[in-house]
């Protein structure tokens, strides 16, 4: 559970959120509910993989491969500021044509949150990584492979259900919200957008941080440690929760 909001990537989690509640329809409270449990389920799929792969393939040379994981942060990042900023002047972000006629919205599909998930796991990994390799990858290592599988699903299972509980407390808070928004809907995505760009800048950020410290500067930073504190406070939540 604590991997969804690493310091690495946990802002990452609103620009997730914003999914649900970007576009002007209005489904019914079981099918917001299941739309952010399958959205939800697709993201902890491409989550695990990466940290799958990265953890029992890329081990042996991680130390190699995580000097340039900011490079990837950098561009993730400025990735999703400009979709933010693309929303913000008012226009929609491309959809995903599935078979010959229908059209599903990218930030919807189930190849785009696989994408997501998989991205969320990249720019998480230089934090997150550590501790994966010494609980799972070890267990994988030391010939218990019974108990590193139990223990691979486990930490997407954790992962996914934070992100889940989260998902369907806004999808749910949704309706509500579009019910009481309905005349001024137009401005729901803009606002979505608005997070996406602030979202996407602070992930741009910490990657250049990232860059800046391996190359020798000082890691103060009141950007960081402002996000710090914030990841630090949702931390002690998540752990709290266990005994």
């Amino acid at each position: 559970m604590l991997a969804a909001v690493n310091p690495c990537g946990f802002a990452l989690l609103p620009a997730y959120l914003s999914v649900l509640v970007i576009g002007d329809d209005s489904p019914g409270t079981a099918r917001a509910v299941g739309r952010a449990l399958a959205l939800t389920a697709w993201m902890t799929v491409g989550f695990i993989a990466v940290f799958g792969v990265f953890g029992l393939v890329i081990s042996p040379v991680a130390s190699q491969v995580q000097q340039y994981l900011p490079w990837f942060t950098v561009a993730f990042g400025v990735l999703v500021a400009v979709a933010g900023l693309w929303l913000v002047a008012g226009r929609e972000l491309p959809t995903l044509r599935i078979g010959r006629s229908g059209g599903a919205a990218l930030t919807r599909s189930a190849p785009a949150m696989v994408g997501f998930g998989a991205s969320y796991a990249t720019a998480s990994l230089t934090c997150s990584i550590a501790p994966f390799l010494a609980l799972v990858v070890t267990s994988f290592r030391a010939g218990s492979t019974a108990e590193g599988a139990l223990l691979y699903v486990a930490y997407g299972v954790g992962m996914g259900l934070l992100v889940g509980v989260a998902a369907v407390a806004v999808a749910l808070a949704r309706r509500g919200l579009v019910t009481r928004l309905r005349r001024t809907g137009r401005w729901v995505p803009r606002v979505g957008g608005l997070l996406l760009l602030v979202v996407g800048a602070y992930v741009a950020w910490y990657g250049a941080w990232e860059l800046r410290v391996l190359g020798g500067s000082d890691p103060a930073d009141p950007v960081i440690e402002a996000a710090a504190r914030i990841q630090r406070t949702l931390a002690d939540w998540v752990r709290a929760l266990a005994p």
